[in-house]
């Protein structure tokens, strides 16, 4: 039989983006320790709810790694202490008995806390619009082999499109860069083929990146350490090389 679990939370609480905040403690009791970090919190929240007081708001779609919907710092890393995965997919045997677990939402001046540990990624949705896609026509799956790619591109490629947007990387960059992110987008276009033709995507991407405020990467590394999905930095080298070629070539 498991053994449960009890921790104290000491949580970001904050009304709205105008409000200042403050750090409320809460005792989880009775915690399963193979619930997922999403599952505690929502056991706690039907606490508070029963006591008629305000749950603690926080994002969450899939649960599953997928959406990049979920993200918080746990403890000051951004989705915990466990590499390369999101905040849903952290589970409580991560933490001992009696510990205390300090939750607060990404800090960035370009992710505004909504509520609690609810930020606006908006601005990520921005950079996409600006050039995070292909005019191409789409139908029905051509054959595959009708388009050669090389399995190194094909490889690059298949990694750096794992990238969900949760904003981990702008949350742990002590310049809150999201210079993995943008990167990550240019990357696995810029490396296919079906790219090749709005190669010139980088530079509308990139201005659209400094225009929201997000800051210049100084090669900290923390945006790869923090990155669930684990995108390489190398991907920001090539989001450099591609922004060159094209302000020469244009």
């Amino acid at each position: 039989m498991t053994k449960s679990i009890t921790i104290t939370l000491k949580v970001w609480r904050q009304k709205s983006a105008s409000d200042t905040g403050y750090f409320e403690l809460y005792k989880a009791s009775d915690i399963n320790p193979n619930m997922s970090f999403l599952e505690m919190l929502d056991v706690v929240n039907e606490s508070l709810a029963a006591s008629n007081q305000m749950p603690i708001a926080f994002d969450h779609d899939c649960r599953e790694g997928i959406c990049g919907s979920c993200g918080a710092m746990v403890n000051g890393v951004a989705h915990g202490p466990v590499k390369g995965v999101t905040l849903c997919q952290l589970h409580m045997r991560s933490f001992n008995d009696g510990d205390t677990i300090v939750i607060e939402p990404f800090r960035a001046r370009s992710l505004p806390v909504i509520q609690d540990l609810v930020v606006d990624r908006r601005a990520l949705d921005r950079i996409i619009t600006k050039g995070g896609f292909i005019s191409v026509k789409t139908g029905s799956a051509p054959e595959a082999n009708n388009t050669p790619i090389r399995k190194k591109d094909a490889d690059l490629a298949f990694e750096a499109s794992k990238c969900i947007g949760c904003a981990a990387c702008v949350a742990a960059c002590p310049n809150a860069s999201a210079s993995l992110f943008v990167s990550a987008k240019v990357s696995h276009l810029a490396l296919l083929p079906q790219g090749h033709a709005e190669r010139k995507r980088v530079i509308a991407m990139v201005d659209q990146m400094d225009a929201e405020g997000f800051g210049g990467c100084s090669n900290a590394y923390q945006c790869e350490a923090a990155c669930p999905k684990e995108i390489r930095v190398e991907n920001i080298a090539r989001m450099n090389r591609e922004y060159t070629r094209q302000k020469i070539t244009q």
